[in-house]
């Protein structure tokens, strides 16, 4: 038999934080205390904390956002699903969010409370905000979609788009920085902004409809998300 290797302090400060991630005392979305915070918690230097998080980041558990911080971008180490997604063409992805969005706009329109409307107009804002910086355009962008699913209060849904969220970031990034044009223009954000104005009157089958539009065109090639 191989002898058996002891964990380096990296592999086990990620675990550990991997595991207080999924005891619940950070969820998807919240951001990590500093470096100078964590070393002492988990008994390391800052180094060690820095090499941690980088692991992490790199299979899509924590994502690093310049001058903003570290952030929780999913609850659990990549499965099996993960190790799919990886391998699928961006294609793929799309037409998987065709078959969760499409049905989750119509439902959002049917279900939405003013608090769902409230999430989604300030989502559609920042995603306004950040249209000159690409990767917090996508990060926006993905946080937009993902109101107006949480907005059909179908939590299967929700799971099978958080299940995706990650991948579809880099995938979506990686397309974009392939194009020569530019991405998040004003027809773009406006397209987001009927499917916002759809659901706040109760519209399914046109927030349906702009849904799958939207999709589409970005499977084509021709859309910008």
């Amino acid at each position: 038999m191989p002898p058996i290797r002891r964990a380096s302090l990296a592999d086990q400060a990620a675990d550990a934080l991997l595991a207080r991630i999924r005891s619940g005392e950070w969820e998807l979305g919240d951001r990590l205390p500093g470096e100078t915070t964590l070393a002492p918690q988990l008994g390391v230097g800052r180094s060690t904390v820095r090499e941690a998080i980088r692991r992490l980041a790199g299979i899509g558990v924590l994502a690093t956002r310049q001058g903003a911080g570290v952030f929780v971008t999913r609850l659990e180490a990549p499965s099996g699903m993960d190790t799919l997604l990886d391998g699928a063409a961006i294609d793929a992805v799309i037409e998987a969010r065709i078959a969760i969005e499409v049905e989750a706009a119509a439902l959002a329109a049917r279900r939405r409370t003013e608090e769902d409307l409230d999430a989604v107009r300030a989502a559609l804002a920042i995603r306004a905000a950040h249209r000159g910086d690409l990767v917090r355009h996508v990060e926006t962008d993905t946080d937009f979609h993902r109101a107006v699913i949480a907005a059909a209060h179908n939590p299967v849904l929700l799971e099978m788009f958080d299940g995706i969220a990650a991948h579809l970031r880099r995938a979506m990034i990686d397309m974009l920085r392939s194009r020569s044009g530019g991405f998040g223009d004003d027809g773009d954000q406006d397209s987001h902004a009927d499917l916002l104005a759809a659901i706040e009157r109760h519209d399914a089958a046109a927030a349906a409809a702009l849904s799958r539009e939207h999709l589409s065109g970005m499977l084509s090639g021709s859309g910008t998300d």
